[in-house]
């Protein structure tokens, strides 16, 4: 008979995290561990509160489904037992491990992909003065892909800032919803004074009409303005990518078919994460291969990382080992 256990676990971030809504100094995760047989399967999602999500919140979800869960509901019965969130997350990735396991499969195999391959990831550059980030890209600035975090006035001299400071980087930049849209067409001009690549997020989800009314000079990522495949295609006319994250899929599951979504509609694809351990990363490693970027450097941001946890060269991201997840 099946059993499931959850716990919460935290890990100190190395540093600080700062984006536009507030600084972290840790990452609370939750932990799902479904066992059948001598199998056993884990999920890792974060509690995200700007999606109203608490680590209180995850777990009464996860609780609410335990007794489906633990009497054998599939991947495809929890898409209907909960809403796409962190708490849905944490189970199908679990249930996906636990059939890769009682397989003696890969998941990937398991999902009909190819095998993953290793990928460059982002390295996060936290929001500060423009002095503190250049200082912060000049010691990142051997790795070939950064992403800076901004906060809304000021952005321009932080964008110049961290240019002149890791000139050999490919640069994207995450506003975290902090634009306004009188922000847009210079604080745009200062992206592309500084080769900026992609913008993440500029303007607030639900209030970003305009930017479909201009000129794009820079690819555009909607990030909190999509979470899963319902609504893609009313972003068409705003953005040019979408930032696809397990915890805002709801899991593996809806994840591969969001991608598949996004990728037909014609959106550039990025594949992104919350602050968290390996064990968060992994199965994302199944679609990241066909990402225009990939954003999974949350180890790297801990103090300290799980067991058996991935392998990070450099920026370099190899595939799962089979201990941790897959």
């Amino acid at each position: 008979m099946r059993k499931l256990s959850v716990a919460v676990e935290r890990f100190p971030i190395a540093g600080k995290f700062v984006i536009s809504r507030g600084q972290k100094t840790e990452a609370a995760v939750v932990l799902a561990v479904i066992e059948d047989a001598g199998a056993r399967g884990r999920g890792e999602c974060t509690p995200y509160a700007r999606y109203g999500e608490t680590v209180a919140s995850v777990l009464a979800q996860i609780e609410s489904v335990r007794a489906a869960i633990e009497a054998g509901a599939d991947r495809e019965e929890l898409q209907a037992l909960l809403p796409a969130g962190a708490a849905r997350n944490a189970l199908d990735c679990a249930l996906w491990d636990l059939a890769a396991k009682q397989s003696g499969r890969p998941a990937y195999a398991l999902a009909g992909l190819p095998e993953p391959v290793t990928v460059t990831t982002a390295f996060t550059i936290s929001v500060g003065t423009p002095d503190e980030m250049a200082a912060a890209a000049a010691r990142a600035s051997a790795r070939p892909l950064l992403k800076i975090k901004l906060a809304g006035e000021g952005d321009p001299a932080r964008i110049a800032a961290v240019r002149a400071a890791a000139p050999k980087a490919v640069l994207i930049v995450d506003a975290n919803e902090a634009w306004t849209d009188s922000d847009l067409p210079g604080y745009l001009e200062a992206c592309a004074r500084a080769g900026v690549a992609l913008v993440e997020q500029p303007l607030p989800a639900g209030r970003d009409a305009a930017l479909g009314r201009i000129e794009r000079i820079i690819p555009v990522c909607a990030d909190e303005s999509a979470h899963a495949r319902r609504g893609l295609l009313d972003l068409r006319e705003r953005y040019d990518a979408v930032n696809i994250k397990l915890d805002k899929t709801g899991g593996l599951t809806e994840m591969l078919a969001t991608t598949a979504q996004a990728e037909a509609i014609g959106f550039g694809v990025f594949i992104g994460c919350m602050v968290a351990t390996s064990l968060a990363m992994a199965p994302a490693l199944l679609v990241a291969g066909r990402a225009l970027f990939v954003d999974l450097d949350g180890p790297l941001l801990l103090a300290r990382d799980r067991p058996d946890g991935l392998v990070y060269e450099g920026s370099l991201i190899r595939p799962a080992p089979p201990a941790l997840w897959g």
